[in-house]
């Protein structure tokens, strides 16, 4: 898992919740107006914290709070200095001076909680999250302010729930939106109300007689707004109180807020969507994860709009159930009402009755057979639709592409209209020097995330491979896998096999081939078929990337005008 975005879209206090419910180990990093911001974490809780705007150290912190004199402090960093920093200094004054571990402990702890909620207060910037699980490693000791990595740690969620607790009591008193920090914490102000989210709203006073009927809690997450509204709209008709969200990240906080509260809800998760980091596209396989080791006793129920042999093996692998949605397009077609809604709810019915999906079988698509076992008629979605043309979707696909809020989900779009054609397909980024993987549906990978996998595929744009032909016509084509050094390696690094059949489509902006799509039907051997469609939204969507381009150059010199 990792993170990247701007603080403006997630709060200091979701990012801080999401980490501690991933119990990930690793380096939080945030930039606003010059300044940078870091909090460390192993395992999911914070151990240490530092800011660009403070100027404290732990010597300074111990003298002041009585635990050490300055003769010790002098001493104890000219042994530090003689160590050519190898040691922190913390680690100097128990090991070699006695000094109590907890004594340091509890002034670090202060420290730690006092640099974090001054962080709160950068509404604006970017931040990044990078997995390091050697945490002990991240820091240098001459330049690491606090000097000390806690054994520990501070849960996130206390941070931020106590943050909260502060702007409470400033607003209630009327005061400026800064919080009064103890005694050598930081004095930022502006706290980011945000993570105020964590809280949910105050309770009121109401009487039974006005209370809505409850409703079985159930909270949704699909990216499509389409498909969202429509499914909550005939969940709700059918007695479910449904929370909808749009991505992972603020599902994974609305579970654990309703959690906190005793609500159990059952969890309806969208397979496809986009990681947390804005990459791939099996988000929700990523919220899956979380939600299993995290919130384990929730009935879960997982949906998907293509078939993909890796994620259905995962997804029963957690224990979990997985259907087939309607594909995009069809959300206004009736055929959520008429068609997917006994599906849906028959499948509710059997995760909140505990039972258990059937074992996965490479053989089998664990999909189709609850579909038919539920007695819906699969028609032609049970052939994977490589045979359709697929200008049926691509009206409402374009439409898609044309969305000014698509920011940068026109690769996401590309393999979800990819996988109308083919059982996996892999979009590589074309370098001035190389040719690198960047996204996939459809691939598999024993040993770890295939997605992972394919961001490490790299190929030399000067050695001749199957790019070599759409490289220099810049036409889409089909072509039948050779023999040669790089066609071998590429086949191997994509879990092997030799298909009968590869699909190659261009996607160029600004005159250059800027990303090749890939496709293929293995693990069969059938023929693509008809990509005439794909191709035409493969030039679409380099369109679309010109477009978000200019406007992004367009942005940049506005803002530089005086």
């Amino acid at each position: 898992m990792s993170l990247v975005g701007n603080l403006e879209d997630l709060g200091l206090g979701e990012i801080l919740q999401i980490v501690s419910l991933s119990r990930k180990s690793g380096v939080l990093t945030l930039h606003s107006r010059g300044r940078e911001g870091r909090v460390v974490f192993r395992l999911g809780q914070v151990i240490g914290a530092s800011s660009s705007a403070l100027n404290a150290n732990l010597g300074e912190l111990l003298i002041r709070k009585g635990v050490i004199d300055l003769s010790l402090l002098r001493e104890a960093l000219i042994r530090q200095d003689e160590g050519e920093f190898t040691e922190r200094l913390g680690l100097i004054l128990i090991r070699h001076y006695n000094v109590p571990p907890e004594s340091i402990e509890n002034v670090v702890r202060e420290q730690i909680e006092g640099v974090v909620y001054s962080l709160f207060a950068w509404a604006e910037g970017t931040f990044d999250f990078e997995l390091n699980e050697d945490v002990e490693a991240i820091d240098d000791a001459k330049i690491d302010p606090l000097q000390f990595m806690l054994q520990q740690g501070v849960n996130p969620q206390f941070l931020a729930m106590e943050g909260s607790r502060l702007a409470d009591e400033k607003r209630h008193r009327g005061e400026q939106d800064d919080i009064v920090e103890e005694e050598g914490a930081p004095d930022e102000v502006n706290v980011d109300f945000a993570f105020d989210l964590l809280r949910g709203p105050e309770p009121c006073e109401t009487s039974a007689d006005s209370l809505p009927p409850p409703g079985r809690p159930l909270v949704m997450v699909d990216d499509d707004p389409v498909m969202r509204e429509t499914l909550a709209a005939v969940l709700e008709g059918d007695g479910y109180q449904v929370t909808p969200f749009e991505k992972a990240e603020e599902t994974l906080i609305g579970i654990d807020t309703l959690y906190r509260d005793g609500v159990r809800p059952t969890l309806l998760i969208d397979l496809i969507m986009p990681k947390m980091d804005g990459t791939g596209v099996l988000g929700g396989l990523e919220l899956l994860e979380l939600v299993h080791n995290n919130f384990p006793d929730l009935p879960v129920l997982a949906m998907a709009d293509y078939h993909s042999a890796d994620a259905e093996r995962r997804v029963v692998g957690y224990g979990y159930t997985h259907i087939m949605k309607p594909r995009r397009g069809e959300a206004d077609s009736g055929s959520v009402e008429e068609e997917f809604r006994p599906t849906l709810l028959a499948a509710l019915q059997r995760v909140e009755a505990g039972e258990k999906p059937p074992e996965w079988s490479a053989g089998v698509n664990i999909a189709d057979e609850l579909r038919l076992e539920m007695g819906e008629d699969l028609g032609p979605m049970t052939d994977m639709v490589v045979q359709s043309t697929g200008i049926s979707h691509l009206r409402g696909m374009l439409e898609e592409l044309n969305n000014p809020s698509l920011g940068g989900g026109i690769i996401l779009l590309v393999l979800r209209f990819a996988s109308e054609f083919m059982n996996r397909a892999v979009v590589f980024m074309v370098k001035k020097e190389e040719i690198a993987g960047l996204g996939q549906f459809g691939m598999q990978d024993e040993s770890g995330d295939p997605n992972d996998h394919v961001r490490r595929l790299k190929v030399s744009r000067h050695e001749p491979s199957l790019f070599t032909q759409v490289l220099e016509s810049r036409l889409p084509a089909k072509v039948i896998p050779g023999d040669s050094q790089a066609d071998s390696r590429i086949l191997r690094e994509l879990g092997g096999g030799k298909p009968a059949e590869v699909f190659l489509g261009p996607i160029i902006s600004e005159g250059k081939v800027v990303a090749v799509l890939y496709g293929d039907n293995l693990a069969g051997q059938d023929p693509i078929g008809d990509t005439e469609a794909l191709e035409i939204f493969l030039s679409q969507a380099g369109l679309a990337m010109e477009k978000a381009l200019l406007q992004r150059r367009l942005r940049g010199n506005i803002q530089e005008e005086p």
